[in-house]
């Protein structure tokens, strides 16, 4: 018989929450499944793809991979880059360049973006190559370059 074991707890963009007690659940099903944050997609399931990708301390991560009791930092999802009423620049730059078609990756890909601007607030297209490995199936990347250019202008880069 399972021994029942304490329930554990992570930050979530800003909050404390509890994800349950299983420590080998990957991240990406405590978010969708125990939280109710349906904006982290699962993609491959191998960590390849990146359409699961959140930040852990600011640093990207594929979530479908990352064991909850390894999780040893703040967690922050798509959910937390901006609001319909509220758009962040980035955000504002996909809707600009026309980014996404089918959709599917794009929390990924800001997600991973983001993170590229908070670190290199004038990207390089070397810059952006190295950072933005994340697979889209529709083949936007000459879109997504653009908004990253076009959000990195916009934030006084």
């Amino acid at each position: 018989m399972r021994e029942a074991q304490a329930k554990m707890q992570l930050e979530i963009n800003g909050k404390p929450t509890e994800v349950g007690d299983d420590a080998e659940m990957p991240l990406l099903w405590a978010l969708r499944d125990i939280v109710g944050l349906k904006g982290t997609k699962f993609g491959c399931g191998i960590a390849a793809c990146g359409a699961c990708t959140v930040h852990i301390d600011g640093e990207p991560v594929r979530s479908c991979q990352m064991p909850i009791g390894e999780v040893s930092g703040a967690v922050t999802t798509i959910e937390a880059l901006g609001t319909l009423e509220n758009l962040s620049i980035l955000q504002q730059a996909w809707i600009d360049e026309q980014v996404p078609q089918c959709g599917y990756c794009q929390s990924g890909q800001l997600m991973a973006a983001s993170a590229l601007l908070r670190d290199k607030p004038k990207p390089t297209d070397a810059d952006i190559d190295e950072a933005m490995t994340n697979l889209c199936r529709c083949g936007t990347y000459p879109r997504i370059r653009a908004a990253i250019k076009l959000a990195a202008s916009k934030m006084g880069a």
